[in-house]
Parts: C-alpha cells; structure tokens; sequence
C-alpha cells in the first residue's frame, strides 16, 4: 500500500504530536488524533506515540481508558512509531524505574541518558542503509540494552539510538522536528506494510 493511502493515528495527549502529523502529512498520509477512548473507533493503519512526558503520557493513558486497548493492538501488531518519550512507553524495561507502560518493545531504556534541557543537541548519522540522517536530541532516553529480536538501526557513541522489532519502530531522538522525513517514510512503507 502506498505511503499516501495510509492513515496513521498519532497520540494526541501531551507532546509533540502536531509535528508527527505535518510530517506524515507532508507524505501524503491521512492523520487522525487519539485523545480519548471513543477515537480508538475509528480504523487506521498504525500508530505514532510522540515525544513529551512519558510519566505523564501513562497516566494520561490510564485515566482516559485507552492504555488497555492500545496495549491489546500493539501486542496484537499496530504498527508503531515512537520517539523519545514513546520509546520509553513501549521499553519492556526502565533502567532504576519499576514502572512500566506498554511494554511490548524489547529494551532497556534510561530516562534523560544526555541530560537535562541544557544537554540537548544535534546530530547527523546513520539510519539504516541511509547515511547523514539528521537526528535532534531532547531530554533523550538511552537504549541501554535490546534483546536478540530488535533490529539497531541507528547509533550515537556506540549506543543504539533507533531500534526496530517487527512492526515497532523506536527511536530516542525527534525525526518530526526536522525537515527530512525519511523516517517517517520508512514507517509508512516498511513497517506499516
């Protein structure tokens, strides 16, 4: 199926799901907000779970019913694409934190691994068989560790920084900040396949 006849869910409650969807958006795919239960309705090809507060996109997820369905599909397959705070909601584990969240990826991942706002930064690396992707850093997590089934992707300073395991794509920088939207592409064709 073509990029441009797909329609992708992006998780609207807290973040930078806006810039997902211009990007997608940009690519020909049709976008939809998930922002409470009732939208889970409606039929889409997969899912973005942005950047942000990923302690507050679980409890938000909580509160608004939608982390046990959203579990259910992803367990069951819905393609995903999730950045910085995604990652963290999809990691089967958090470094120091017994909290878990969907946990259907793989990974062990360490909240703020670059530090605060003030250690933010950007970069140019590989992607796959891509080179100089640009990458923009925020208050990132580190993938400390993945298990034999995810795919390393990309990598800064020898430490993973984009996995793929299946129909999950994860990544701790933010591609949808920037205009260069082969990630997102790359989500479209390959993973939502």
């Amino acid at each position: 199926m073509p990029a441009a006849s797909r329609k992708i869910a992006v998780l609207a409650l807290q973040g930078d799901f806006a810039e997902h969807e211009k990007s997608l958006q940009a690519l020909g795919a049709e976008t939809l907000e998930i922002r409470q239960a009732s939208d889970l309705s409606k039929d889409f090809d997969g899912l973005v779970i942005p950047g942000g507060e990923s302690t507050v996109m679980g409890k938000l997820l909580r509160d608004l019913s939608l982390f046990a369905p959203l579990r259910e599909r992803l367990s069951q397959g819905l393609p995903v694409m999730a950045t910085c705070a995604g990652l963290i909601l999809l990691a089967r584990r958090i470094a120091d934190d017994p909290a878990l969240h969907f946990a259907t990826l793989d990974v062990t991942v360490r909240r703020n691994a670059y530090g605060r706002q003030l250690g933010s930064f950007f970069t140019r690396g590989a992607f796959g068989a891509w080179e100089d992707v640009p990458m923009s850093f925020i208050r990132a997590p580190s993938i400390v560790s993945a298990g034999a089934g995810v795919t390393v992707l990309s990598s800064f300073q020898e430490q993973p920084t984009a996995v793929r395991q299946g129909r999950q794509l994860a990544m701790a920088f933010h591609p949808e900040l920037l205009s260069d939207h082969r990630i997102h592409r790359y989500f479209l064709e390959e993973v939502c396949r």
